[in-house]
């Protein structure tokens, strides 16, 4: 998410999340998700504002959290991207795709650069299965790629030809 928000200065945003929602657990994932449209993750601040209004501890909510794949605990990267492993994009070299973009970014899927540029997600399918293997980068389709084709579609971003590590 590009528009990511610092959530230290959020706490009466935060207020305005929770204000539309009964208090109370079954609200928890609405209010997260919530969180998260508002602020591109779930930050530690975050999660201890919403126990005391929403009487749970942190502890509760970040298991709540953590055990759906939905959400992030850190700041996303400029750019989002998401490598499909669904069964056509698998068949068609997904899993080598997956490897170049962790070497060339020197990332493991779920994490972010330490520059904050790229943030790389692993995902179940994109929706996109003729046109296989394919990558969304901040939610554009790029179909047949191939982990060749890696350092040019990540210089599209870049606007550096050698994205490369080496």
């Amino acid at each position: 998410m590009k528009n990511a928000k610092p959530i230290r200065k959020s706490s009466s945003r935060i207020t305005d999340i929770v204000e539309q929602y009964p208090k109370d657990r079954q609200s928890l994932i609405p209010i997260l998700q919530d969180i998260q449209d508002r602020f591109g993750y779930l930050s530690e601040q975050a999660l201890d504002r919403l126990g005391g209004m929403i009487n749970m501890s942190t502890n509760e909510i970040y298991g709540v959290a953590t055990f759906y794949t939905q959400f992030r605990f850190s700041p996303p990267g400029e750019h989002n991207v998401r490598v499909c492993q669904g069964t056509a994009c698998h068949v068609r070299g997904g899993q080598q795709i997956l490897r170049e973009f962790q070497h060339r970014l020197g990332i493991d899927a779920g994490q972010t650069t330490s520059d904050g540029k790229f943030d790389l997600e692993r995902v179940a399918c994109v929706g996109c299965c003729a046109l296989a293997p394919v990558v969304a980068v901040d939610g554009k389709v790029h179909a047949q790629v191939t982990a060749k084709k890696v350092p040019a579609l990540l210089s599209q971003y870049t606007g550096n030809k050698d994205t490369a590590k080496t």
